[in-house]
């Protein structure tokens, strides 16, 4: 799903570590000065039940001076550019105007500092160690060359908007044509691998089904990559026609089965595909990863309040975000004129603020982050999801119909997605659609503990091999 607040923003960061200092070794330490401090330090920042992973990489520029980058592995951030950085005796301080945040630190040795993080006028405890080398991610499952398949750099046209997409054709070897499948990306602007979290699920799919005979085409998003376009400004409807695109561009390749040509979307991809589908009765099969049944404005409050619950927030803090939630959609809903609306929604939240009787710069601060994560520039798109109602696309999809969903899946929910989904299909008199739900599984498909978020990019695993051999198994049975 779609990221509506900034880096951090919905985090608060609690840790707390009892760290002895031991003079002589800072002593030691001082004297050796900034390249003793070049690396990268390691920390965690706890909020609840929410666990994210800071990485500070520092080094030593060619004027002498320490500068730093951030990584938040388990948000899917690298490089952040930080600001001024100070080594003074035993303390550090590394300004992020990006963040509009700060870190200080006390050094306790070579290898730890003990420090707290400020971002938007809070401060939370972190400490930090140094790692032996650059922290890097395990990803068993990303497959490395020799592939055995051909993989093709492609350029897909999609003439509705006059522009072109960058893809990857991967074909299984041996004599042609094979059926294919088109991968479609969930919401924000995404890679062809659908890269996030340090995760490459799309790379994994492709390479799977590849291996079994399927040849795959993933694309780039408009506005991503190589792809032209401009994501910002699109519409799901507008997406949809790329994922047509996409589909057309593969029935006029000579490798490839124009007969047997599917769909498979991830998350809002979910909703593309139908839409695609329903207007392109040539389309072989459709395959639902964690898509939409109902309008996005259901599945935000139910999210809100999965994520919210698992997080560790009260019932009456989740009642309270829902019904500011609620008032904030209502006027991006009414209001179609994108800057008008933008006024009318921060003026909605200032009121709700006041009536709170915040601070005055408590309440700055919370004007200033919405004003710069949910802004006019979101609206097209947001007010789309909000309201299209997917029923009204699945009823017109004739083809056979694979729906999973992960049971732990705190994004787009299982028990309410996939009921709504087969309810569509066969009110329009499509029978031929498997539902099914994985227990453990989240909104990637992986093993987890709790489905947050926050876990996404620590787990190993990208895509579950049972998901991936259900998948297969399933196109297969097609033939």
């Amino acid at each position: 799903m779609r990221k509506i607040f900034s880096l951090f923003s919905l985090f608060s960061l609690f840790s707390l570590l009892t760290i002895i200092f031991i003079l002589n070794t800072f002593n030691s330490l001082a004297q050796t000065g900034k390249n003793q401090m070049a690396g990268s330090w390691l920390g965690t920042l706890e909020v609840g039940a929410l666990h994210l992973r800071l990485v500070f990489n520092l080094s030593v520029n060619e004027k002498d001076s320490l500068t730093a980058t951030l990584d938040s592995p388990d948000q899917g951030a690298k490089n952040i550019p930080l600001g001024k950085v100070i080594f003074t005796g035993d303390s550090l301080m590394i300004e992020a105007p990006l963040l509009s945040g700060r870190y200080d630190g006390r050094i306790v040795s070579d290898t730890e500092i003990n420090g707290t993080w400020q971002q938007s006028g809070q401060k939370f405890p972190a400490n930090l160690r140094k790692l032996p080398a650059q922290f890097t991610l395990n990803r068993p499952q990303e497959p490395k060359p020799p592939f055995p398949y051909r993989s093709e750099e492609v350029s897909v046209p999609n003439k509705k908007f006059n522009i072109y997409l960058s893809g990857t054709l991967t074909i299984p070897e041996g004599e042609g044509p094979f059926p294919a499948a088109v991968l479609i990306t969930g919401s924000g602007a995404q890679n062809r691998d659908e890269e996030l979290m340090g995760h490459k699920p799309f790379l994994v799919l492709a390479d799977y089904l590849t291996r079994h005979g399927i040849a795959v085409l993933r694309y780039d998003d408009r506005g991503v990559g190589k792809s032209k376009g401009n994501y910002t400004t699109a519409t799901s409807a507008d997406l949809a026609t790329d994922a047509e695109a996409a589909y057309l561009f593969l029935s006029g390749h000579k490798d490839i089965n124009n007969s047997f040509i599917g769909l498979i979307g991830h998350s809002e991809g979910g909703l593309l595909s139908c839409m695609t589908a329903s207007s392109n009765p040539g389309i072989a099969f459709v395959i639902s990863l964690a898509g939409q049944g109902v309008k996005g404005e259901e599945i935000l409050f139910r999210q809100q309040a999965d994520i919210g619950r698992a997080s560790g927030m009260s019932e009456a803090a989740l009642m309270d975000a829902r019904d500011i939630n609620r008032q904030l959609y209502a006027v991006v809903k009414k209001e179609k004129d994108n800057l008008k609306a933008e006024k009318k929604v921060m003026e909605t939240y200032l009121g709700i603020l006041k009536k709170k009787r915040l601070s005055s710069r408590e309440i700055d601060e919370s004007m200033a982050q919405l004003s710069s994560s949910f802004n006019a520039s979101v609206y097209p798109w947001f007010r789309y999801f909000l309201t299209a109602d997917p029923a009204t696309y699945w009823e017109n999809v004739k083809c056979p119909v694979l729906a999973l969903n992960g049971e732990k899946d705190l994004q787009v929910a299982a028990d309410v997605n996939l009921p709504a989904i087969e309810k569509a299909l066969k009110a329009g008199g499509n029978n031929n659609v498997t539902v099914k739900s994985f227990p453990q599984l989240n909104h990637l498909f992986q093993h987890c503990s709790t489905g947050l978020p926050a876990e996404y990019g620590k787990i190993e695993e990208t895509i579950s091999i049972e998901v991936l051999d259900t998948i297969t198994r399933w196109i297969r049975s097609l033939k």
